[in-house]
């Protein structure tokens, strides 16, 4: 029972991550209206960082102060928030929302890669290998670098590449800064706090041009820096915290769902048979590389045969020194015939 609410409120965590993370595209779209991309970055930061540090406070929490923490914070920020968030920005000025979702369901298969790189994935098997090989080629369907033009390919190349800075930023959060003592919403808060940070120099390359925001724009804009970027990224930490970063990047395989609907009926997007196939394949692929055989538990003796019968507990080394100072038989003092000596007949 205590498992089926384990798995059940697992679901539950990837199911609202999901719908959460998988909306970011149309704020961002609806955001880029009347901001520019370091524009809708540098908010979505500070919102969600500022979201963040009222959490904080409110629970009596604070950032953390080791030196070393901030360190790998700022990497982890840097791949996970900055760059991704910038690249996205600039991906959907001329990609649709949905296909952005789409493209970014990728970071499973880029976490797949970057483990294989790196040696943390030993022995890939046919299956997951054949996933990973499917899931670009349905990215390539999706991609149609044979038709692309102009921007177009360029902004789409952008958040592929954001796609794999998430996965490279999963796996740093979960190896180097998850389970380490400070607590998520700690790092989560320290972690938009360094992107925001991050961000900020690039402020002058467009960022600072007057804008007249209308209220669609503002609505957009807040729900994406609070929201889909503060807890959104909150419970991504607490995800990687209890599921794991690889675990965690599986929440890519429902964004396409989400950000391919919202695009058709809120913004009216196109969705056309070619983009279907695409995100079908990549969807396949990912299915495949999911696919791997789960360790036994040790638990779970009965199916692996009978337990061996524990060893015997060593004697206590007072009583095995006794031992060797006893002699074999029974002490008796000399000259004193052994016991039934004079029972003997002769």
């Amino acid at each position: 029972m205590n498992g089926f609410v384990g798995r059940a409120s697992g679901w539950v965590r990837i199911g609202v991550l999901a719908l959460l993370w998988g909306s970011t595209f149309l704020w961002i779209e609806l955001a880029l209206d009347a901001l520019s991309p370091v524009q809708v970055t540098f908010s979505r930061c500070v919102l969600g960082s500022a979201a963040l540090l009222a959490a904080c406070r409110r629970s009596g929490l604070r950032l953390p102060k080791d030196r070393r923490v901030w360190g790998r914070v700022l990497v982890a920020a840097f791949f996970c928030n900055a760059l991704p968030f910038a690249l996205f920005s600039f991906g959907q000025q001329s990609v649709d929302s949905g296909i952005a979702g789409v493209l970014s369901a990728t970071t499973p298969l880029w976490s797949l890669l970057i483990g294989v790189v790196v040696g943390s994935e030993r022995g890939l098997r046919p299956a997951r290998l054949g996933g990973l090989l499917l899931g670009f080629a349905g990215v390539v369907v999706i991609f149609a670098p044979w038709r692309a033009t102009g921007s177009g390919g360029w902004a789409a190349l952008a958040i592929l590449v954001a796609a794999a800075s998430y996965a490279v930023g999963f796996v740093c959060m979960g190896r180097f800064l998850v389970g380490r003592g400070t607590p998520t919403l700690s790092l989560s808060a320290a972690q938009l706090v360094a992107a925001t940070a991050l961000t900020a120099p690039t402020l002058p390359a467009g960022g600072l041009t007057p804008v007249e925001i209308g209220p669609i724009t503002l609505v957009a804009v807040v729900i994406l820096g609070v929201v889909s970027t503060g807890v959104t990224f909150h419970l991504t930490y607490r995800n990687i915290a209890a599921e794991g970063a690889t675990n965690t990047a599986t929440v890519g395989y429902l964004l396409p769902v989400v950000s391919v609907a919202l695009g058709v009926v809120v913004l009216g997007e196109e969705f056309g048979l070619r983009t279907a196939l695409g995100m079908a394949v990549v969807l396949i692929g990912v299915g495949l590389v999911r696919r791997q055989v789960r360790p036994p538990e040790p638990e779970q003796g009965p199916e692996l045969g009978p337990a061996p019968a524990p060893a015997p507990a060593p004697a206590p080394a007072v009583a095995v020194s006794a031992a060797r100072r006893a002699p074999a038989g029974p002490s008796r003092r000399r000259g004193t015939p052994p016991p039934g000596a004079g029972s003997r007949t002769g």
